[in-house]
């Protein structure tokens, strides 16, 4: 089994969904602020916690620390959010976990995480938009947002995605276009395509088995299944073309 970080944000609890997830064995755990609690609360065993902890229940946090949880204790006052300095240690302890020559990681590490958007649209996006960040591009990122399953693919590094026949999956170039990009297992396949930035060319997908392959040459995808079934669609009666490039 893949060395595997676990990393809890902060928010609803409702949002962390366990029925999708069974935790590694041997697994680290990162919370930021009150995922601590969110991750108590699932019964998650907590490695480390980070933030300003302006929203963890005090007692819970004192707790945790006298139990030997380690501590990252941030100012209010900060440059980046709770959430994003959690996935920061994420990445520096998946590189513990593997140190490889000038320790960097020499395998591939598993980076899980649950929760997300703590109740507001800017910071789920900000969320989002820090699973596909240069600092984890050497993990495989997953992450699971209430009923939604993030799953980043990175250039070089294809990702097989897990779905049932019929569900919805959208792929959406993040941080800029991505290029080349391939798929196996969809309704609507891709070949060597370009999905520029802000395209929903890639959007509302649907499983055609119960999994499916999804590469690109140069860029990165964040590829979602929101946790919905597709309606019926009849086939356009137009050609479909599977290699865009604008």
């Amino acid at each position: 089994m893949r060395p595997t970080v676990v990393v809890v944000l902060g928010g609803d609890p409702s949002f962390i969904d366990l029925s999708r997830f069974v935790l590694p064995p041997g697994a680290v755990v990162v919370a930021a602020d009150s995922g601590l609690d969110a991750a108590r609360a699932a019964g998650i065993p907590v490695h480390h916690v980070v933030g300003d902890f302006d929203s963890v229940d005090p007692q819970s946090l004192a707790e945790a620390e006298a139990s030997g949880v380690h501590v990252h204790r941030h100012p209010a006052d900060k440059d980046a959010t709770d959430g994003e300095l959690a996935l920061d240690l994420a990445a520096s302890l998946a590189a513990g976990l593997l140190p490889g020559a000038g320790g960097g990681v020499s395998e591939v590490v598993e980076l899980v995480v649950l929760g997300g958007g703590g109740g507001r649209l800017d910071h789920l996006l900000a969320d989002l938009l820090a699973l596909a960040a240069p600092a984890l591009a050497r993990l495989d990122v997953t992450a699971y947002f209430g009923p939604a399953t993030i799953t980043v693919v990175g250039p070089g590094c294809a990702r097989m995605v897990a779905g049932q026949v019929g569900e919805q999956v959208s792929l959406l170039p993040i941080h800029g276009q991505a290029r080349g990009v391939s798929t196996t297992g969809l309704r609507w396949a891709l070949t060597g395509a370009d999905l520029v930035a802000g395209t929903t060319r890639a959007v509302s997908n649907e499983f055609l088995a119960p999994s499916a392959t999804i590469a690109v040459a140069e860029g990165t995808l964040a590829v979602i299944q929101p946790g919905t079934q597709a309606a019926n669609v009849k086939p356009r009666t137009t050609p479909y073309n599977p290699t865009p490039t604008s």
